[in-house]
């Protein structure tokens, strides 16, 4: 396999055009410290990042947008948090989108939860120069998602996560059942969900992927939804209509 990458860089204050920037929070799969139905252990260890089911296993984030043609990897600096065990940035080769993708140890779910809501609430933003071009990260992103379990169906958020501004960020969460438990958090925070679910599925990201690029192409919200419904039926063999009924947009 062959990846082309671009030059490393690093966070600094010099301005210049902004960029479009989605980010993604990934919870990484955890058989210990998550409450999910149990995968094989190579993939299930929410502390190597490696090969976890949902960043370095074959349908994980890291793995599947590196093997995609549309986007092209970015060297970046290692995460300053402890607990986000990698990152790893993107670009599109055809448009001015950057997609930074952070894996989240498995036992700080909460943390991952957290830190969606606070960057979908415009808290906690972050500013990052490539080449030129500035990142507007965390809440200052376009386009905030997650990956990974939904740990609403475990706990109970003991914050709240307000609006900060009037910013217009959209959101994607693939979790189950992430519209009915992320629901009252996600409207408090201003964002809208472009893309989420209303049963049990699978996070893997060729749904994401799909998304993104009806995203870029600045398509309709229906017509992303689409995207993500047609690559979830084509992986998961489950019919369009299910598909359909269990990705959906809005509220």
């Amino acid at each position: 396999m062959r990846f082309h990458f671009l030059p490393l860089v690093f966070i600094t204050t010099v301005a210049s055009a902004q960029p479009r920037v989605i980010h993604v929070v990934v919870a990484l799969c955890d058989n210990q410290y998550q409450g999910i139905v149990k995968v094989p252990a190579g993939i299930g260890n929410g502390q190597k990042p490696g090969t976890n089911l949902y960043w370095g296993a074959g349908y994980g984030v890291k793995t599947h947008f590196d093997r995609s043609a549309e986007w092209i990897r970015v060297v970046c600096p290692k995460p300053g948090t402890a607990h986000i065990l990698d990152r790893a940035v993107w670009k599109h080769k055809d448009s001015a989108v950057y997609m930074i993708a952070d894996a989240y140890d498995g036992r700080n779910i909460r943390e991952a939860t957290e830190d969606l809501l606070r960057y979908a609430s415009g808290a906690r933003p972050e500013r990052i120069v490539l080449n030129g071009q500035t990142l507007s990260a965390g809440g200052n992103a376009d386009l905030i998602a997650y990956v990974g379990h939904d740990g609403l169906m475990d706990f109970t958020l003991e914050k709240e996560f307000p609006a900060t501004n009037a910013e217009e960020r959209q959101t994607i969460i693939l979790a189950c059942i992430s519209k009915k438990y992320f629901s009252p958090a996600l409207r408090m925070t201003g964002a809208s969900p472009l893309v989420w679910t209303t049963g049990l599925m699978a996070p893997e990201a060729y749904t994401l992927k799909a998304a993104f690029n009806g995203w870029v192409a600045h398509e309709t919200d229906e017509a992303i939804r689409e995207r993500a419904a047609k690559a979830y039926d084509q992986y998961q063999h489950c019919g369009i209509n299910g598909a359909r009924r269990l990705l959906v947009s809005g509220w």
